[in-house]
Parts: C-alpha cells; structure tokens; sequence
C-alpha cells in the first residue's frame, strides 16, 4: 500500500499534559493510562514522552515487556536500577537502550536529593521490537564527543547499515535514532523515509520556512530531506523509521 506523502507540524502545546505533585509530563503520544499505543504511534514510534521529575522524585520498580525503551537525559541525571543487574547513573550525552523482552523490572530516579534542588529534565523513547519474547537487555555509551560536530549522530539503531557507526543497538531492524546539538546557524538534513519524527527538545530552529520551538514536532509520512537550521543553541531528535508499529 502507497502512503500519502505528508508532513504536520505539530505544536508543544498540542501534546498529552499529565502531572502530580513531582512529576510534569508532556506526552507526544498517549502514555498514561490504559492505551493502545500501536494504534497512537507515528511509524515505529510508540511513546515520547518529555518529563520533568523534581528533586529526590522519581519512578519506583515497575515492569515492561517486549519494547526498546531509549531514554536521553536534556538536564540533571537519572538513576537506574533493574532486575538484571544494571544500575548507574545517566547524564547528559549518555546514551542508554533497556530492551524489555520477556520482562524487566527497573526503577528510575532523579539523581539529585530533595536537598540540592536539582530538577531532572528527559526525553523516553519506546519502539517495539522486531519479535517477542527476547532476552532482557541494556547497554550504553558516552557520546558527548560526537555531539560537537554540529551534525546528526546516530544515537540507536537496529538497521544494518548503522551496524559499524550507531552508539547503542535497538532490537528493531527498521528504526534509527539521530540527535543533533547545534549552534545557531547549523544545518541539518532530515532522512527521507516512510516514517521520520524530528522532535525539537530544546532551543529553536527553521523547518523550510516553519518556526519550531522547544517541544515542537514534525510528523513526516513519505517524505524527507528537509533542511532544519538552528535560530539558536538548539538540541534535535530524529527518528528514521522504515515501517509502523
């Protein structure tokens, strides 16, 4: 089946608001509550939820199962424990993939106490996995490096063309994730493909004519190789993705 060449800008405040007393959650799709998230997503794209956890806050162990779960750190930092052995701490320019699989436990935290005031500040990204039922996996690597050239890095990705180049693996063979850290007046170039999803997490930019503004995301269907340049100091996620959910 052909799909229609598209592209929707859709607003920050056009997203899903939920929130309680230590948690401000602006979801790109529906997350909280009992959804059918295939049916919301964009192409692979399940959640992308942006979450501001206060200080000494966070989520208590909880359960997943057969998603790839990539979470990216804008501010403060995130403390990780599971049910396989993992724990650390994820900061800025971290990049970290926790594949559910058959099921996995795992809390997340705001790394800073009560006392330093410290608000954590991050983008979670799920896609599925290309099967179920796979073994619980977590990986993750320090790009921070590679986030000063002003271009596009691969961030995560299943695709075997990214195999040599991509800093953590997704379970899924028909998804990549790129991340931009640009200086005012940087360009990029958006992937053309079936599904493309560039989400502005922070700053501002030009999309071909289009202002965006932190929060801001583009919906693409069909279509690709737009140019998106940075108005100022501004951060990019943008998912490539070659089927839908």
């Amino acid at each position: 089946m052909t799909v229609p060449a598209s592209t929707r800008v859709v607003r920050s405040a056009h997203r899903g608001h939920w929130w309680n007393e230590w948690l401000d959650s602006r979801q790109s799709f529906p997350a909280t509550g009992n959804f059918d998230l295939a049916a919301n997503a964009h192409g692979l794209l399940l959640v992308n939820n942006e979450d501001i956890v206060e200080a000494g806050e966070g989520f208590d162990t909880h359960q997943h199962r057969d998603t790839e779960i990539i979470t990216w750190v804008l501010e403060g930092s995130v403390v990780h424990q599971d049910s396989i052995g993992n724990n650390g701490l994820i900061y800025p320019g971290l990049a970290q993939r926790m594949s559910a699989g058959t099921g996995i436990r795992h809390s997340e935290r705001n790394g800073a106490t009560r006392a330093q005031r410290q608000r954590l500040h991050v983008v979670q990204m799920w896609v599925p996995p290309d099967e179920p039922g796979l073994t619980p996996s977590y990986q993750q690597l320090d790009i921070s490096a590679e986030l000063a050239t002003n271009s596009l890095v691969t961030l995560a990705s299943g695709m075997a063309r990214h195999r040599d180049d991509a800093a953590i693996t997704i379970n899924n063979s028909q998804a990549a994730l790129f991340v931009a850290r640009l200086e005012p007046g940087a360009s990029i170039n958006v992937p053309d493909a079936p599904f493309v999803h560039v989400f502005l997490a922070r700053g501002a930019a030009d999309f071909e004519g289009d202002r965006l503004d932190q929060g801001d995301a583009v919906r693409m269907t069909a279509t690709g190789g737009q140019r998106l340049t940075a108005i100022e100091p501004t951060e990019v996620l943008v998912w490539e993705m070659h089927a839908a959910a």
